[in-house]
Order: structure tokens, then sequence, then C-alpha cells
């Protein structure tokens, strides 16, 4: 059997239990892509299940690759795959059931991946599945924000955070953040037409009326957040929605968004990177051997934008 390099964890727990060994080359069934992993995207996801957070959920087969975020070139096809060849950029969200993308080689849907612009480095192509899809979906599919709107967003600095100001403000609402003082200057830069240092200010005494509120943080924010909406405004929550009744008493709408993989949306938000209308921002790009402690700097918190692990040129 082929093998590759790859990032595995054998039990739950801590960075520590990310192991870089031989693991067994996987290969394209029906439908599928074996994809050559160029750039390999960090994200939350990726240490909650490694911690064991999601294992009643996902109910993975341990040894398990993590990492959901993925560009590469196609190395292999299935039976039955149109559209692809061998040797196309190709980038996209995994199966959060199966391996991921912490390795040489990953599969994927060939429905769920769209092609890589030239324009667009894999670097870049790999930073923006499920951050760029989570804030897209949130915004346009749930909270179903217009021109004009007021969105006010928690965590603007951070993956999903940084894109969805973007976003927001290419569809030509009004943009309300919420980041540290450190990041205050960032979430200007992205767009944002107010910025609350959330460390000095209770932005619930700050901020009444908006539309939409998009919450990357849960817990006590989500919990203040329902008094800054309109009566019939949504919140629209990456986490869940802790308290249903809190919306129904406020009058307003409460949505969890869970993303889900769109090859369409994926090549409209390649499109506008490529165009230069939206960027991501990359605060790191450690090789796959230093999967650990990329996942360390998550887990802590404040990572502006997106760390990207480098798997092969």
């Amino acid at each position: 059997m082929a093998t590759m390099k790859a990032i595995r964890f054998h039990t739950y727990g801590g960075p520590e239990v990310l192991v870089l060994e031989d693991a067994p080359r996987p290969e394209a069934a029906a439908d599928e892509l074996l994809i050559r992993v160029a750039a390999a995207g960090v994200n939350p996801l990726d240490w909650k299940v490694r911690a064991g957070h999601a294992k009643d959920w996902l109910q993975h087969q341990l040894p398990l690759i993590p990492g959901w975020d993925v560009s590469g070139t196609v190395a292999a096809m299935g039976t039955g795959v149109s559209g692809f060849k061998e040797g196309d950029e190709v980038f996209g969200m995994l199966d959060f059931t199966r391996n991921g993308a912490y390795a040489e080689y990953a599969v994927a849907r060939a429905t769920e991946m769209a092609r890589k612009p030239d324009a667009v480095n894999h670097v870049n192509a790999a930073s923006l599945p499920i951050a760029a899809l989570t804030a897209w979906q949130a915004l346009f599919d749930v909270a179903r924000l217009t021109p004009g709107q007021t969105v006010l967003i928690h965590g603007a600095a951070g993956g999903v955070g940084h894109f969805a100001v973007q976003l927001a403000k290419w569809k030509g609402a009004q943009v309300i953040a919420t980041a540290s003082a450190r990041n205050s200057g960032f979430a200007r830069e992205l767009g944002a037409d107010r910025v609350i240092d959330y460390q000095a200010t209770r932005f619930e005494e700050a901020v009444r009326g908006v539309d939409v509120v998009l919450d990357t943080i849960g817990g006590d924010t989500q919990q203040r957040s329902w008094q800054a909406l309109k009566k019939g405004g949504v919140l629209v929550a990456t986490l869940g929605i802790a308290t249903p009744q809190a919306a129904r008493d406020f009058g307003v709408r409460g949505e969890g968004v869970f993303v889900h993989a769109d090859a369409g949306q994926l090549s409209q938000i390649a499109a506008l990177i490529e165009t230069k209308q939206l960027r991501s921002y990359i605060s790191g790009t450690p090789p796959l051997a230093e999967a650990a402690s990329a996942h360390e700097q998550s887990e802590a918190g404040h990572v502006r934008g997106k760390i990207v692990l480098q798997v092969s040129e």
C-alpha cells in the first residue's frame, strides 16, 4: 500500500497528540478527486475535533487526519468525475466526517471542489473554504442581508469575522465591528464603519437597532447581543443559539449556522479575491510538521485572520 506523510492523532487530547507519521495514501472512489495537498487551512474546528469535543457528533474512527480546508492539485480521479482533469488546481472544504488535509494527499468529492484561480496562490485559497463560506452563508443565506442594513459583527478580526466585515461591506451594508484595541485598526482597514473595543466598552450600551448580529463568540456575548437588535432583526450564531426563548422575548429571530460545502459560492468568493474586492489575512504559514504549534495558537484565541499550513511547494 502506498503511504504518505500526514499529521494524525491516535487519541483525543491536547496539541501534543498530533504526530507526523507515515499513513496510508487514500484513493479516489467514484465521483471523487485525489488531491496532492499544497496547503491546509487551520480552523477552530480542527482543535475542537482533536480535543474530543465533537466525538459524539462526528464519530470519527481514530487515528484521524484533521484539517478540512484544502488547496492543491488533482493527482487522480475516480470514475464518474467530469469537469476536472489531472493537474487542475482546486480548493474546497472536505467532508468533516472523514480524514482531512493535514497530509500530502486528501480525497474530496468532485462536486464540492472549485477551480483555484491562477491569480490566487494555494495558501490564500486554503484559507477560504470554511471561514469565508461560514461568513457568506451566515450573512446572505441565513440573515438575508440587504444593502443599507446595519450589521454588528463580533470577533471581526478572526477567521470568519474578517471575511464577514468585507462581505457585508461588499453587499452595501453598514458594519459595526467588535474587536480588541490591538485589532481596531485592522477592522477599520477591512471596511468596518465603526469599531467598538469590547474590552473598554459594553457594546450593548453603545449599539441599538441593528438589523443583523453575527455572533462568532457565543456565551455572554450572545446573551448581551439580543438587546442590540431592532424588532424583527436576526442574530446568526456560528456556535448555535444557547437560549432560543431570548429571541422570542426580544421579538427577533435567532438562527445557528453550520457551514456546508458549496462549490458555486466558493467560486464567487474566489472571484472576489481575484478582483481584490475581498482579501484573506494570513497570520502564519508554518510547515506541516508544526501543526501542533498552529493548534496552540488557534486554541489560545486572538488569531488575526487565518493560519495556513504549507504542505508542499
